[in-house]
This record gives C-alpha cells, sequence and structure tokens, in this order.
C-alpha cells in the first residue's frame, strides 16, 4: 500500500487510542497494511478468529477512522471490503502538536469540479453510479453533470480546477502547500507498463512532473464501483506535490526549484491547479483522476495550506 501517516496527539482523538488498545485489532490493521483490501471473511481466515470478532473490531476501527470499508457484491448479497488507511501510526505528547493541527487548511475538491479543460481523446467521465455522457467527446467535458465525477481520463491535454486562498481571507501568511491526487496513466483498457509524464501547474507555474509507470487494471479498485468493468482503470498511486521556500518536491523528492514565492499566493483569492500532459512530454500516457467512490484511496483532490 502507499505510505501514509497519522500522528495522534495524546488526549485529542481517544477513540483512536481505544482502536488500537486491543491486541486483535492491531492484527487486523497489520494484515491490511500487508496485504491490502480485504473481505471479513478473508481477514477471519487469515488470523484465525471469530468472523464476529473481526466484525466487531473492524466496525471499531472504522469509527475511529483508520480502516474505510466499503459494501461490494459477491457471489451471493454483499461483502464488506475493508483497507487500512495509515501504514503508520504515532502518539505524539508533545503540547505543540495540537497547535500544528490549527496551522493547517485543508480544502477537498471534487475531480469533476474543474473551471476549464482542454482534453482530448481517450477521455470519459464516470460518476459511482454510471458513465456520464458519451466517451471519447472532448465538448462534454464542460457539461453540467461532471460535477458528479468520481472519475476522469484523458489522453492529452489538461484539467484544472479553482481553489479558495482560505489562507488570503484569514490574513496568514503560507509556509507551504501541498496537493495530494491519486493517478494513473491512460491508456484505452490498461497497460501496467505504460509511463505517462504527469504535470501539475499552480497558477500557470509548472511546478513538477511524475511519471506515472502505467494504467491499473490487474485487481479492483477498493472503493472502485463493482459495475465498472474490470477493463477500466481500477487505481492509481496516491502522489502528494510540495511547493515550500526551499522548492518544489513529490513525495519528499526533489522535483523543481519552483518556491512559493514563484506562485504569487498573495495576490490571488484563488489558487489555480492544472492537471495534465505537458506538450514538450517525453511520455504522452494520458491521465485517470480518481476521486470520491474510486480507486484505492476513495478522495478527492486534497490541497493543504500550512500557515
Amino acid at each position: 500500500m502507499e505510505r501514509s501517516f497519522l500522528t495522534i496527539a495524546a488526549g485529542e482523538n481517544n477513540d483512536a487510542i481505544r482502536a488500537l488498545s486491543a491486541p486483535a485489532r492491531l492484527e487486523m490493521l497489520k494484515l491490511l497494511c500487508a496485504k491490502g483490501p480485504m473481505n471479513i471473511n478473508d481477514i477471519a481466515r487469515a488470523l484465525s478468529l471469530p468472523q464476529s470478532t473481526v466484525a466487531t473490531g473492524i466496525q471499531i476501527l472504522e469509527d475511529a477512522r483508520l480502516v474505510d470499508s466499503q459494501l461490494t457484491k459477491a457471489r451471493k448479497g454483499n461483502q464488506k471490503i475493508c483497507s487500512a488507511i495509515y501504514s503508520e501510526i504515532l502518539i505524539s505528547f508533545e503540547e505543540s502538536a495540537a497547535q500544528r493541527a490549527n496551522n493547517i487548511i485543508e480544502v477537498e475538491m471534487p475531480v469533476g469540479l474543474y473551471t476549464s479543460c482542454d482534453v482530448h481523446a481517450p477521455c470519459g467521465l464516470c460518476s459511482t453510479e454510471s458513465v456520464i455522457g458519451p466517451l471519447d467527446v472532448p465538448d462534454y467535458f464542460l457539461d453540467p453533470q461532471r460535477m458528479q465525477a468520481g472519475l476522469v481520463w484523458f489522453g492529452r491535454g489538461y484539467v484544472e480546477y479553482k481553489f479558495p486562498n482560505n489562507a488570503k481571507v484569514l490574513n496568514k501568511d503560507i509556509r507551504a502547500i501541498e496537493f495530494s491526487l491519486e493517478l494513473s496513466s491512460e491508456v484505452p483498457g490498461t497497460n501496467p507498463d505504460w509511463p505517462s509524464d504527469i504535470t501539475l501547474w499552480v497558477n500557470g507555474m509548472a511546478i513538477g512532473t511524475w511519471t506515472s509507470p502505467g494504467d491499473y487494471g490487474d485487481k479492483r479498485g477498493a472503493f472502485t464501483p463493482a459495475w465498472w468493468k474490470l477493463e477500466g482503470s481500477q487505481y492509481g498511486m496516491m502522489k502528494t506535490w510540495r511547493i515550500s521556500t526551499r522548492g518544489t518536491f513529490i513525495d519528499g523528492i526533489a522535483a523543481s526549484n519552483v518556491t512559493l514565492s514563484d506562485l504569487a499566493l498573495a495576490q490571488h483569492s484563488s489558487i489555480r491547479l492544472r492537471v495534465g500532459i505537458a506538450e514538450n512530454a517525453g511520455h504522452t500516457g494520458g491521465v485517470n483522476i480518481f476521486g470520491r467512490g474510486f480507486g484505492n484511496h476513495g478522495r478527492d483532490i486534497i490541497m493543504r495550506l500550512h500557515v
């Protein structure tokens, strides 16, 4: 699974701490981190535990927001597919932990709520219930139904989102800005060996390019609805671009020399994020953007302002 971290401030998230207090529930989390999404029966079988014990434990972990679960169709009725949200959890006793949490402004933008686009086939939009409009028709990307999309894909071009600059509204200085989104390449069908150079732009400035290895369809995404054909893109990789005074980093690895000062954030009431394939890209393998109801993370595009 993609590495993700949670810091719990002692005394502030007692539900999570209680959920971690039982050895059986710890074993469930370890198993889900190691093996990926599993149903209740498979977890019970792997840990040699009664199904009722696993069901109760998973419910406690869900309530503590340590596990995500989704009901999907099975051979007989429905089954609950469970995924660990975090690969590492740290309990912090530092007094400043709460203050640090207050210094992050987070906005989640639906993948279909882009304000401008210029895309080329293959392309399409999909909600959790059905495909939206005709496939491979770029003009349909401006239809109002796009707001329902949980999956957006195109071969070349871009989509652009307009985030609110809440730091300016609150009269706070931005120390760093992050964008997190689940991405993969795009090819008709799927192909794990289909590289694509996916670039992010902020306020018109290219901040960094990540080369996606492929378009994944070897197994159903943890959140991808059961009706979506297995021959279609199932999940991607969660990637985070971080821009600070030192430059831009992708998952902690230096990506460019673009810094906060290059983005002129204080001069604008909005922050424009463009996702796409640059015209001079070496690998023009398209892009899938996975949002709520699709992929392995089930989240839309996240912007975090560190103030």
